[in-house]
């Protein structure tokens, strides 16, 4: 949403008049790229999440077990002993459904993580850029690499690695 007003209101002060603004963009995820922290955060919440799903799994695996295991002696049980067993079954499916929601729905443990690990580095990336913006005068700093888009950006006005060389990081190859 941010990024939506930021370009409307960009067309607009271009459109009435305003050529005097200076603006440049940036690719804030070559940016990220070249950061090592960001990378090493990025690792770690692939294998916190590779573990999370793999503990998820076995519970559903369990459940299968569970299930196949009370189909093979349906036949033998009471109506009471079924009951007791399909209610098992569901509580503990409903038990795995809910740690799956709880690792990986909207705000769970996996989006906490990333919040923890990634943010610090993003606020370092966006300080730099309105660092960079009040240095050099510029009225609006872009985003390539998000859902703006842009039809045609000179690379002249490309200032991802002025922001690289502000955080104090080597620009790599783009």
């Amino acid at each position: 949403m941010k990024k939506f007003i930021l370009a409307t209101f960009a067309l607009v002060a271009l459109s009435t008049g305003s050529y005097a603004q200076k603006f440049c963009f940036v690719d804030s995820k070559y940016i990220l790229e070249n950061i090592p922290e960001y990378k090493a955060a990025q690792d770690q919440l692939d294998q916190v999440s590779v573990e999370w799903q793999k503990e998820i799994e076995e519970k559903f695996s369990a459940i299968d077990r569970m299930y196949k295991d009370y189909q093979k002696e349906e036949i033998l049980l009471t109506e009471e002993m079924k009951k007791k067993r399909q209610d098992e079954i569901i509580a503990k499916e409903k038990e795995a459904k809910e740690l799956q929601k709880k690792r990986f729905g909207f705000e769970g443990d996996l989006f906490k993580k990333r919040q923890e690990l990634v943010k610090p580095i993003q606020d370092k990336v966006f300080n730099a850029c309105k660092e960079i913006a009040i240095e050099s005068s510029y009225a609006f700093i872009l985003d390539k690499s998000s859902d703006l888009i842009m039809l045609y950006a000179s690379e002249k006005f490309d200032k991802s690695d002025d922001v690289l060389k502000k955080l104090g990081y080597k620009p790599g190859v783009k």
